[in-house]
Order: structure tokens, then C-alpha cells, then sequence
């Protein structure tokens, strides 16, 4: 006995001797695994860029009369910033606005020099914009995409500068150690080619190479934080941002800045990011099924009341408040989403890609006066093309089209997101040049067996531009394909600016509406200097693009691309190779078609400014800076684009005077909940207030609107506000110039709603006479939500 007790107590000691060690080898092991895997530094922000919300015209489809009057949703600056521990940083910014613009771009610049010297620059700062159709237009800089906005708009343009450089400074904030991982998958129900006859024109045996018309696949990083875990991610997938119409008057970040919404509140749902110390809560329970409406919220949830009628009682001794005034905007503030003491929160983008010839319009093209299909080579109805629509998923709801096209598009990012496994390693590297695409050289096989020399032409817009799209049609008597042109409309072009023979020879078969390219009254009406420019991180490539590149003309440039990198970079490209193209990047050019595409003269064709052979100089140039990046050498950075600021004019009239009938103030409720009034989920309810103009203050990272929960008996706590999809605030005038005017705050109650008593809140900021702001805010009376 003596001797087994012995042996069993050496052969404890053994063992938890052999443990000790093999949990150090382990402890080891991980920590050698993290140290190796943490081959960059990553940060990534967000901050808000939403823009007036009253009387400007809305930027993407040159509709006039699309004016904003209230919020859909919030507009976001996303940014991430990649660095290798005491090497090259690269900086991409996701810009929830219809395109990035050069004066954004220069001025973002010039800001980040000043404050980090030359870390930052043009070389390795990317903005990209989603291409919403409805943010607020006036931050570009040349003529024509600031003619309908009434000239430049000094609001729309500074907000977008503050956001970019507040959402890179969070970034650079929250630069540690972390991992990149890449993954790819088809989704295939979000997009559809809009342009299909000019696709067609391509050789028959390039389209045979693809089996779609439209490129159905989305690449995705993943950020991982060595601490905090995942971090955020942004994935590339082209598809037009036009679910939200031509008559929206809605500031809304359409599908893409819908699918961004969607995934940031899943990630905060599902806990992300965690941390060392955070408590996982899964907000859906174990096994449960997604909602359509994943949401934030507050960080107090009451348990809903098992007794109505106590909960009606409760409800109604809430009446509307009154409005009653603000002591500064700091008051306003009162946000659901907000951060967390020093833990990042996750940041979610959908950036735009070669989107050209795409459209989120899946169903189809039809006749609104007969119901058929659209004739296919014209897109037009007996003629006209005012009457051909693409239509969304939610038809005749745009708003669910969004959310549709939205939702799909966060579903496949959630499971590439999910599913994501091939870590990123290699180098961060980058090539920035500008090129003057007017007189541009351009050499390229001919077809009998020599080299052939081309050029590119000055800027000019054809007849079938003024035609739109099924996604925004024109108006008139403009059709797309037109490669003739209408005495009339030119002999009004003309009277802008005739253009000369060898304009009129370069550009054919484009019959010219528009010279752009060769005014230069009051100032340039459109660019010649353009960036291109390539971000490398490990095995992934962006190859970033000033305008809209069509599907086979993104095609063409990433197979170029990929051609150089993988024959001469040593074996550093390989298969794995992830090359995507990231649109509408630091300024805007319009389009880019194929050489055949443009022989057909669609909408697309007409609007590839710089003639038939553009897309040949982009892939000669993106060739050269392929070459340059695999080999090490530098590139010159090529003739500077110019500043316009002090050229701009603004034509918009400021806010006069705010005011309200007598004995009315402002935040007083106009109409307010019914009484003693219940809701369920999937139901409406809406109040109208006293209002004032937007602009007095764009309540930049605040809200309009907010819907409170009653957490006990006495405490109002924010439940929903202006950057959730579920909730509308839409302002309006009694009449065109009345200085009164009204906020109505609609809420469509979500499924996943807490049962409760709720209310309906609105907050502003009015101007007097004399011109001084005055914030305010009110509430509705309560009501109950089962």
C-alpha cells in the first residue's frame, strides 16, 4: 500500500509536471503564431458626412427639380488605413456620396500633410464613392456636375471634407497590431446590365469567356484586431446605386449605404468587436433566424409589461411636450449609436466597383404606359425613353427595392465575412501618377501585326447622354444608340461652344451635344487631369479609377493588370492574386466603355468623355504603374489638377428666416399620435412638427429625429434615430418661399421591436432675422408598441 501510494503520487507530480510544460510550449506556440500573423498595423473610422437636408439639388441624375427635403438615413466617410510597422501606410475611404470629387480630394490632402506631415498624401490616400443618387450635390468642382445644384454648395462640400478627415484621424487612432484576411463569392440576385446591346457588341468570343453579362462577384477583407478581434470590412461589388428613384427627395446611401447599416448592426449584435475583456451577447439567441431589420440598440432594454392596460395607463400620462428651446447643439447629440470608451467600433463598407453598365433594377425594363418590355436597342416606348423604367426588387417601392438590393448585398458580405480564411501577407505598396487624358498618345497592336498610334480627345458629352438610363431616364426626344444627333439639340449645343473638326473626328462616332472638354467659362466645365492609381496589400491589388468603368472595360483593365504583375514580379503574384477595381475614386470623369460598347452610343458610350479609345489609355497607363509597382521604381507624378475653389460660384440662396404662426413655438407638435393609440410591428405611426430649414444645422453626427423607450416610469432612453433604415424624417414648406415649415418623423416599426411605451422625438435649429440659431426640440405624446 505504502508503495502504491508512493508511486501514485510520483506519477501525479509527473504528470502535472509534463502539463506545466506542454501548456508552455502551447502558450508559446500562440504567441509566436499571433506575433507572426500580426504583420501590419490596421485602424479603421467612420464619422458622418450626411449634408443639407433642404433645398439642394441632389448629385447623380442631373434632375433639377430633385431637391432634398429630410433624411432616409445618415451618410458615412469609412475609412481604413493599412501600415506595416515602421513602413508604408495606405489609406482607402468609402464616401457615402455619388462620386469622390478633385477638390475633396485636394483638400482632404492638404489637411492631412498639415497634421501628419508626409505620411499622407496623394500617393497612398484612395476616396471612392459609392454612387448614391441621392446625396447632396455642389462639392465638385468643375461646371457641368454642379449646373442643376445651382453651383458649388459650400455645405455639401465642407461637411464632406470634416467627415473624411475625422473618419482618417479615428483610423489612424486606432492603428495596432492586426490581421487582413481576403475572400470572394458570387452573388448573384443584385445585378443586372442595363446596357445589354452594347454589351453584345463585344467579340462574341470575349463574352463567351464569362458567363454573365455583369460581374457577379464581391471581394471582401476582413480586419481582424490582435485584442479586440473583428474590427470591420470592406468588400467590393458593382451595382448601381439607383434603387432610390429620380423623384426621391430623401438623403438616403441607397442599397450600398443600406448594406453598410445592416452589417454594422449585425456585427454590434453579434458583439463584434469583442475584446479581452467584453461579455459575448448574441442578440439574436442561439439558432435564431436573422431579421430583416438588424438594429442597434440602446444599452438599456426594459422587459416589456405583461399588463396592457397598465402599459396604456402609463403611456398616456406622457402628452407632447411642447417645444421648448435647446441650450447648444451639444443638446442634439442624443444618439443610439456611440462608441464605447476606448474600444474601436465596427466598420462595415460597401464600396463601389466597375458598376458602369449595371444596374440594382433586376426585374427588368418596362413601359410605365403599357406594362411591356422596353424596346432592347433603345430602351425606349414608342420612341420615348421618359417612359422606360428599370425596376427594383420591392417594385413599385423604392424604398424596399433598397432594402432588398441592400440586404443581399450584406447577406453574402455576413457569410464572406463568416466563412474567411486566407490571411493577407506581403508588402503595402502604392503608385499615384495624374495623366492629361485630352491629347493623350496611345499605343496598342494593330491588326496587321504592328504597333498603331492613337489619341484621346478633349472632353465632350453626346446626344444620347441627355437620354439617361432605365435607372433615370431623360428628357425630350433623345434616345440611346444615337449616333446621328438632332439638328435642333445642336445647333443649342453650339451655342455653348462649337466644337472644331478634329474634336468632331476624334470623338466619332459620338455625335457631340456638349464640348465640355473645350470650355473653360466662368471656369473648366470639366476635367483633362486625372489620377490613376494602385494600392497594394500583400497578395490584394485595388486598382483605383476616376469614373465608371462598364463591366468587359473592368474586365479588360484587371486582366491587363493581373498579365504584368503575375510575368514580372519574381514569383511575388501568383494565382492567389485578388485584383479589384474601386470606382469613382479621387475625382469624377463620367464613364469608361470598351471600344466596341462605344461604337454603339448608349448612355455609357455617350458619356465616355475622352473618345472611343479611353479605355486603351487606361490600361496602357495602369500598365506602366503595374510595371513600376513589381519593380520598385517611382513614377512621375505628372501634371498637377488644378484648384478651383476660388473660382466657384454659388447661385443657392442662404436660409432668410426661420418662423412659426403666433403663439406657436418651435418643436410644437402640428399633428400629433392619436390617443391612447397601440402599434405593432410592421405598423407606422408619425408626427409633424414646428419646424425650420435644416441647414441652419446639419446636426453633423446628431439627429433630426429619434424615437425614445421608456425604461421604467420616468426615463427616456434612444431606441432609433436618423441613421436607422426604419425611420424617416421628411421636411416641407407650406408653400414654396413661407419661412414656416414642418418636420414629419415617420416610423415603420421594425419586427424587432421591444414592446414598450415609445415616443416620437424631433430636434432642430431655427434662425432669427438677425441671423442667430436657436436649437429646439419637442416630442409627440406616447403611445404603446406590443
Amino acid at each position: 500500500m505504502e508503495l502504491f501510494i508512493l508511486s501514485s503520487r510520483y506519477t501525479h507530480t509527473a504528470c502535472a509536471s509534463i502539463w506545466f510544460w506542454l501548456l508552455l510550449v502551447l502558450l508559446f506556440h500562440n504567441c509566436k503564431e499571433t506575433l507572426s500573423d500580426s504583420t501590419y498595423l490596421i485602424g479603421l473610422g467612420s464619422y458622418d458626412i450626411t449634408g443639407p437636408a433642404a433645398d439642394v439639388n441632389m448629385m447623380g441624375y442631373a434632375n433639377a427639380e430633385q431637391l432634398a427635403s429630410g433624411v432616409h438615413f445618415r451618410l458615412k466617410a469609412r475609412s481604413f488605413i493599412v501600415a506595416e510597422p515602421g513602413g508604408s501606410h495606405v489609406v482607402f475611404v468609402n464616401l457615402d456620396a455619388c462620386m469622390a470629387s478633385q477638390l475633396v480630394t485636394i483638400k482632404v490632402i492638404e489637411r492631412l500633410k498639415l497634421r501628419y506631415g508626409g505620411i499622407y498624401n496623394e500617393q497612398n490616400v484612395v476616396i471612392s464613392g459609392i454612387h448614391t443618387h441621392a446625396g447632396p450635390g455642389g462639392y465638385l468642382q468643375y461646371v457641368v456636375y454642379i449646373i442643376t445644384s445651382l453651383g458649388f454648395v459650400s455645405q455639401s462640400f465642407d461637411v464632406i471634407v470634416d467627415g473624411i478627415e475625422k473618419s482618417i484621424i479615428q483610423a489612424h487612432e486606432n492603428l495596432r497590431p492586426g490581421s487582413i484576411f481576403v475572400n470572394k463569392g458570387e452573388l448573384l440576385d443584385a445585378s443586372v446590365n442595363r446596357s445589354p446591346s452594347a454589351y453584345l457588341n463585344n467579340p462574341a468570343s470575349e463574352c463567351n469567356q464569362y458567363k454573365y453579362n455583369v460581374d457577379k462577384e464581391m471581394t471582401l477583407l476582413k480586419f481582424v484586431d490582435d485584442e479586440w478581434g473583428p474590427v470591420g470590412s470592406f468588400n467590393w461589388f458593382a451595382t448601381h446605386g439607383t434603387s432610390m428613384s429620380r423623384t426621391n427627395s430623401l438623403i438616403s446611401g441607397d442599397n450600398k449605404g443600406a448594406a453598410a447599416r445592416f452589417m454594422e448592426d449585425w456585427a454590434d449584435q453579434k458583439g463584434f468587436p469583442k475584446g479581452s475583456n467584453s461579455v459575448y451577447h448574441d442578440a439574436f439567441g442561439a439558432g435564431s433566424k436573422l431579421d430583416r431589420f438588424p438594429r442597434r440598440v440602446s444599452g438599456i432594454i426594459p422587459q416589456p409589461h405583461e399588463n396592457f392596460d397598465e402599459l396604456l395607463q402609463l403611456a398616456s400620462s406622457f402628452q407632447a411636450s411642447g417645444g421648448r428651446r435647446l441650450a447648444s447643439s451639444v443638446s442634439v447629440s442624443q444618439r443610439v449609436r456611440s462608441g464605447e470608451g476606448n474600444k474601436p467600433k465596427f466598420v462595415s463598407a460597401f464600396c463601389q466597383s466597375n458598376c458602369g453598365d449595371v444596374s440594382p433594377n433586376v426585374l427588368g425594363t418596362f413601359c410605365i404606359d403599357t406594362g411591356l418590355p422596353c424596346d432592347f436597342n433603345h430602351s425606349t416606348c414608342n420612341g420615348k425613353n421618359e417612359l422606360c423604367y428599370g425596376r427594383g426588387p420591392g417594385y413599385p417601392d423604392e424604398f424596399e427595392s433598397t432594402h432588398i438590393i441592400g440586404e443581399r448585398q450584406f447577406f453574402k458580405a455576413m457569410d464572406l465575412f463568416n466563412t474567411a480564411s486566407e490571411q493577407v501577407k506581403g508588402k503595402v505598396e502604392y503608385r499615384h501618377t495624374y495623366i492629361d487624358f485630352s491629347q493623350l498618345e496611345v499605343n496598342f497592336p494593330s491588326s496587321g501585326g504592328g504597333q498603331q498610334m492613337v489619341k484621346t480627345c478633349p472632353a465632350a458629352m453626346g446626344f444620347a447622354f441627355a437620354a439617361g438610363t432605365t435607372d433615370g431616364p431623360g428628357a425630350f426626344d433623345f434616345k440611346q444608340g444615337d449616333d446621328k444627333g438632332n439638328p435642333f439639340w445642336k445647333l443649342v449645343g453650339d451655342l455653348l461652344k462649337t466644337p472644331t473638326k478634329e474634336q468632331v473626328a476624334c470623338q466619332q462616332p459620338k455625335p457631340i451635344l456638349i464640348d465640355t472638354g473645350e470650355m473653360k467659362l466662368p471656369y473648366n466645365w470639366a476635367p483633362s487631369i486625372l489620377p490613376i492609381q494602385i494600392i497594394q496589400i500583400g497578395q490584394v491589388v485595388i486598382l483605383c479609377v476616376p469614373g465608371e468603368f462598364t463591366t468587359m472595360a473592368g474586365r479588360r483593365l484587371r486582366d491587363a493588370v493581373q498579365t504584368v504583375l503575375t510575368s514580372g514580379s519574381n514569383g511575388e503574384f501568383g494565382g492567389n492574386v485578388r485584383i479589384v477595381i474601386a470606382g469613382l475614386s479621387n475625382t469624377y470623369s463620367q464613364y469608361v466603355t470598351t471600344f466596341e460598347e462605344y461604337q454603339i452610343q448608349r448612355y455609357e458610350g455617350a458619356s465616355t468623355l475622352y473618345g472611343p479609345h479611353t479605355l486603351s489609355a487606361y490600361i496602357q497607363e495602369f500598365k506602366k504603374l503595374a510595371s513600376a509597382l513589381i519593380s520598385g521604381q517611382t513614377i512621375q507624378p505628372g501634371p498637377q489638377p488644378p484648384d478651383l475653389l476660388d473660382k466657384q460660384v454659388g447661385l443657392l440662396p442662404g436660409v432668410v428666416v426661420d418662423t412659426t404662426p403666433t403663439g406657436v413655438r418651435f418643436g410644437d407638435v402640428s399633428t400629433d399620435v392619436p390617443a391612447n393609440s397601440t402599434f405593432k410591428p410592421g405598423g407606422m405611426v408619425a408626427a409633424t412638427f414646428w419646424s425650420a430649414c435644416p441647414r441652419n444645422d446639419l446636426l453633423t453626427d446628431g439627429t433630426f429625429s429619434l424615437v425614445e423607450i421608456l425604461d421604467g416610469s420616468k426615463t427616456w432612453i434612444p431606441a432609433y434615430d436618423d441613421d436607422d433604415f426604419c425611420l424617416r424624417f421628411k421636411w416641407s414648406r407650406p408653400s414654396k418661399f413661407s419661412s414656416q415649415s414642418y418636420a414629419t418623423i415617420e416610423w415603420r416599426i421594425p419586427e424587432t421591436v421591444v414592446s414598450g411605451v415609445y415616443r416620437i422625438r424631433h430636434f432642430g435649429a431655427s434662425k432669427s432675422l438677425f441671423g442667430s440659431i436657436t436649437h429646439f426640440t419637442g416630442s409627440s405624446r406616447a403611445f404603446v408598441v406590443l
